[in-house]
């Protein structure tokens, strides 16, 4: 008689599949990478036996926004986000990120947001998913970066692609796309993103449409004010005569919720086809050299831009024609010393800095601001990422609203490096449990708009929900303890209430610590040459019942 393969059953937990359904007391065994029966699953000889009782069983979380891409091999990373729950990452976001090309440029661009990738050193998207492969706890997901594609064919110029250029961008990006890509990013607050028009955009789209992936894009103009803006160039972008309509996808959606519901259903009138992503803070992060210097430096080698920062006649012409533009900026005024707090430099001159405002480092070292700040980016050599405060922080009431409608996916927008960095990294997916369930929705609701709804956004099949045959890509989650505790003075801090945690069916987290198994992989897109399922024929049901109370 042929022995039966060991089996590990989840005993007596509640089952929150993702399909919208009400939860259910189930058993369910995992066979393999995958779900066997869920059910009253009998116990045989072998048997691995997770007693869920008093827990839920939900489909591993999707973070549709992070910045992991080269920090995900940490087991420090892993453990964050598993413990919030977290079972798949999307990286190549904003535009920018390693391949296609050698990641040179992108490591030293993004250095203060994604880090370095420890291991790829050029190729292209098959070699950095390939990267990923049973080397990371958690599933990592691709967007062929648009702003790395432009760079690898121009350079940092500021001119519109000409047609030789632009064939060679869609190839790029047709190329990525079938290594499994999920789609395209831009970043259009970023360089080279931001020197790239609507058209250019549009015709970039022209593979993604041709595949059924997705545009996803950190929209242009810095959002809250000039949100109806960027959504409009979504708009044209995904419905531009050039393809037969790409869908989209919008990063980290910071605006006034009764705003968002409007300009999104004027956006689906439009005829674009939009979800998005966003975090339950109201602060952001990003990099200081962006905040604070003239666009131009964006677009310089960093051996350049420090030469000028360090120029006499360069700093007084910054103080006398720069800085006050910098006060008149409507995201941060007058106040902008005390409103950017460093989360992370490098140099180590300057590891007392993170966790303090521009404003009290510079009463710290005794000299103004504008000195502190440049003094600072130069030893640094820009490589500074900082907190962003904000004037009014949005209400739990707000953000709720924003999270309820019906195109939201989580995502954490986290940045892993630094010493102090944002909360969000470590608390996003906690918080939205614990602070939203009840009202934004249900747990019914949570698994739809954590799990289901991303995996099926970004093309990742028999992922995001619980049902026999789906990959066993699972959390365990104590729906009364379950809560982020990552403040903005202690941004490490682990979540609680997600002890138990499976990917491909391999337990990665077990009684709230790393198992030490790598089974990760690289997520190639369903139906991309790369990919190993196709697309499923019989989409999975979004419906999302009433908000129910946290806990029951």
């Amino acid at each position: 008689m042929t022995p039966q393969p060991h089996r590990t059953v989840l005993r007596g937990g509640v089952i929150v599949d993702g399909t919208g359904m009400p939860r259910r007391r189930a058993d369910v065994e995992i066979a393999g990478d995958r779900i066997g029966l869920i059910g009253e699953v009998g116990e045989r000889p072998g048997d691995v036996v997770v007693d869920a009782t008093g827990r839920f069983v939900m489909p591993g979380f999707v973070d549709a926004h992070a910045h992991v891409d080269g920090r995900v091999f940490d087991p420090e990373v892993q453990l964050t986000l598993l413990r919030q729950g977290v079972t798949t990452v999307i990286g190549g976001q904003d535009g920018v990120s390693y391949a296609p090309g050698d990641g040179e440029w992108a490591s030293r661009y993004f250095a203060a947001i994604n880090g370095p990738h420890p291991t790829y050193v050029g190729g292209g998207v098959a070699e950095l998913l390939g990267s990923y492969d049973d080397a990371t706890a958690l599933n990592v997901g691709y967007l062929v970066p648009a702003g790395t594609v432009r760079h690898e064919v121009m350079g940092m110029s500021t001119e519109p692609a000409d047609a030789v250029q632009l064939a060679e961008m869609q190839r790029l990006v047709a190329d990525g796309l079938e290594a499994g890509a999920l789609g395209l990013s831009t970043g259009l607050d970023y360089v080279p993103g931001i020197f790239a028009g609507t058209d250019e955009l549009a015709r970039l789209c022209v593979p993604v449409a041709a595949a059924g992936a997705l545009y996803v894009t950190h929209m242009r103009g810095g959002y809250e004010t000039n949100t109806a803006a960027g959504l409009a160039e979504v708009v044209a972008i995904c419905t531009a005569d050039v393809h037969d309509g790409v869908r989209g996808h919008v990063s980290h959606l910071h605006v006034d919720a009764d705003a968002a519901e409007r300009l999104l259903a004027d956006a689906a009138a439009a005829g674009a086809d939009l979800t998005f992503d966003m975090y339950p803070y109201t602060r952001g992060c990003t990099l200081v050299s962006m905040a604070v210097l003239p666009p131009e430096y964006s677009a310089l080698d960093v051996d350049d831009a420090v030469a000028r920062l360090t120029d006499p006649v360069e700093r007084a012409r910054l103080r006398g024609e720069w800085f006050p533009a910098v006060a008149d900026k409507p995201s941060l005024g007058p106040e902008w010393p005390s409103m950017i707090r460093v989360g992370h430099t490098p140099s180590p001159d300057w590891e007392w800095a993170p966790g303090l405002t521009l404003a009290e480092i510079a009463d710290r070292r005794g000299t103004d601001v504008v000195d502190a700040t440049l003094d600072l980016l130069v030893a640094a050599r820009l490589e500074v990422n900082a907190v962003m405060a904000v004037r009014d922080e949005r209400s739990v009431d707000n953000l709720a609203h924003l999270f309820a409608l019906d195109g939201h996916t989580g995502g954490s927008d986290g940045i892993f490096v630094g010493a102090v960095p944002h909360p969000r990294a470590a608390g996003s997916f906690a918080r939205l449990l614990s602070t939203y369930v009840g009202r934004s929705f249900g747990w019914e609701g949570a698994a739809v708009h954590l799990a289901a709804r991303p995996a099926e956004r970004f093309g990742l099949d028999g992922r995001g929900v619980l049902r026999p045959g789906a990959v066993a890509d699972m959390a365990i989650v104590d729906p009364v303890r379950a809560a982020d505790t990552a403040t903005y003075d202690d941004p490490r801090a682990l979540a609680v209430g997600i002890e138990d945690v499976f990917v491909n069916g391999v337990a990665v987290l077990r009684d709230g610590a790393l198992t030490g198994a790598l089974a990760g992989r690289g997520l190639r897109r369903a139906g991309s040459a790369a990919g190993i399922h196709s697309p499923s024929s019989h989409p999975l049901p979004l419906s999302q019942p009433a908000p129910a109370r946290r806990g029951s």
